[in-house]
């Protein structure tokens, strides 16, 4: 209940995570029928850069800010582009999205969107942000809660987003479990979670507990901007996605690759992606 995403909004961890995001979001596009988005720890909708939290910080240069002055972006990183600068007046950065926005910004009319947050504040700044969207549903609910309470939803297709602060101690060796849970209730949705890598050893440990617990198909995909050798400082994040869409690791593999060159910081970034069948228990 501390965490404040104001002070992180449009740095590095975030682009990462909204470039994955809006492409899992378009490949639900491909079909005509709709798709329900659930989103566990939803925040407050965009991102005022020009707040005193967020100049404070200033992570934003280290992350969107560089990928509007790179040159050659690939399709997928114009595409969330065009996502960041629609919430923009031309020629300023003032305002960086949060997911539910990357993902409404892609709804039809017959999709829908399910928000959970459990902070009293930032949940009365996210009801007033889309109050006037009737397709968009704001709760004041724990993340985890929101698991049980909306799944399955009455649509067959969609994507959960699991996005928590990790204030809590092991959380997330607690995912797995949680997921493999949610997949009972909803096998055929598509389910992404994003977490902090915070040395090379916790990642290793992590992917070994979803390969022992998960028995659907995954896609990890993960980008430091440091060298990921200290064991608990942050260098960088990652993504699991279960039952990745058609052709996401080929979009990914090209993206991140830029991703890397673009965002790298003391010369150490790297990135990787990883299947499920290549983890080792």
């Amino acid at each position: 209940m501390n965490y404040r995403h104001v002070y992180h909004a449009g740095n590095f961890a975030d682009v990462f995570k909204h470039v994955i995001l809006l492409s899992l979001v378009q490949s639900l596009l491909r079909k005509e029928t709709a798709f329900c988005y659930l989103e566990t720890h939803a925040g407050i909708g965009r991102y005022d850069l020009f707040s005193e939290e967020a100049q404070k910080s200033r992570e934003f240069e280290n992350g969107i800010k560089k990928i509007i002055d790179a040159k050659n972006p690939p399709a997928l990183i114009q595409d969330y582009l065009s996502c960041v600068t629609s919430l923009n007046q031309p020629n300023e950065l003032r305002y960086y999205p949060g997911s539910p926005f990357f993902a409404n910004y892609c709804m039809r009319p017959q999709d829908r969107m399910v928000l959970s947050e459990f902070h009293p504040d930032d949940v009365k700044t996210l009801k007033k942000y889309f109050a006037r969207n009737k397709q968009v549903a704001v709760h004041h609910q724990d993340g985890y809660q929101s698991l049980k309470a909306f799944l399955p939803p009455k649509e067959r297709r969609g994507l959960v987003l699991i996005d928590p602060p990790y204030e809590k101690n092991n959380e997330l060796m607690e995912l797995p479990s949680v997921l493999a849970q949610a997949l009972t209730r909803w096998k055929t949705g598509m389910y992404a979670v994003w977490y902090p890598i915070k040395g090379r050893n916790q990642s290793l440990v992590f992917h070994r507990e979803l390969k022992k617990i998960i028995h659907e198909p995954f896609l990890i995909a993960e980008l430091n901007v440091y060298a990921d050798d200290v064991e608990g400082q942050l260098s960088g994040a990652g993504m699991v996605v279960i039952h990745p869409p058609w052709q996401l690791e080929e979009t990914l593999e090209n993206t991140l690759f830029w991703l890397s060159n673009v965002l790298c910081l003391n010369k150490s970034s790297s990135y990787a992606l990883m299947n499920s069948d290549k983890i080792d228990r």
